[in-house]
């Protein structure tokens, strides 16, 4: 019994001793430690981590990363995957379909995807972005100035 006891009290402190991971390395003995952020995760696009960015420059950011590969930087659905979808990507500078959304029903869209709203389905959906009011709007109004 006293000997599971020690046993105890060694993995205990061991473990408690640093609970931080260990640095990234190459793998090889001796090697330089690599070089780069040290302590900050990557952080997925579309996240509010706090950071300088406004709601606006976040939106910019993802609408170039994401969601201009299907509905093309001019917001025309020419995207350069476009083409190889079964249904074209909605056309964000047609007056028609402009006048016929609410900002409401393009965030719903935005956030639970395509099949979840009666549309396309391959349109993905992005949930973090309920909880980014402002990089949210933001991606409205890159949308609504497609308008022609």
């Amino acid at each position: 019994m006293r000997g599971l006891l020690l046993s105890v009290l060694v993995l205990g402190f061991a473990c408690s001793k640093n609970n931080e991971p260990p640095p990234p390395s190459s793998g090889v003995p001796g090697a330089k430690p690599e070089s780069g952020p040290r302590g900050q995760p990557a952080r997925p696009v579309g996240t509010n981590t706090g950071t300088a960015m406004t709601g606006d420059e976040r939106a910019a950011a993802l609408f170039g990363q994401l969601c201009q590969t299907c509905h093309g930087p001019n917001g025309d659905g020419n995207g350069p995957v476009a083409a190889s979808l079964p249904v074209r990507p909605r056309n964000y500078t047609d007056p028609a379909w402009q006048a016929s959304v609410t900002d409401e029903q393009i965030k719903e869209i935005i956030v639970k995807g395509g099949a979840a709203v009666g549309k396309n389905a391959m349109m993905p959906g992005n949930p973090n972005l309920a909880t980014d009011p402002d990089e949210l709007n933001g991606l409205v109004k890159i949308i609504r100035g497609f308008k022609k």
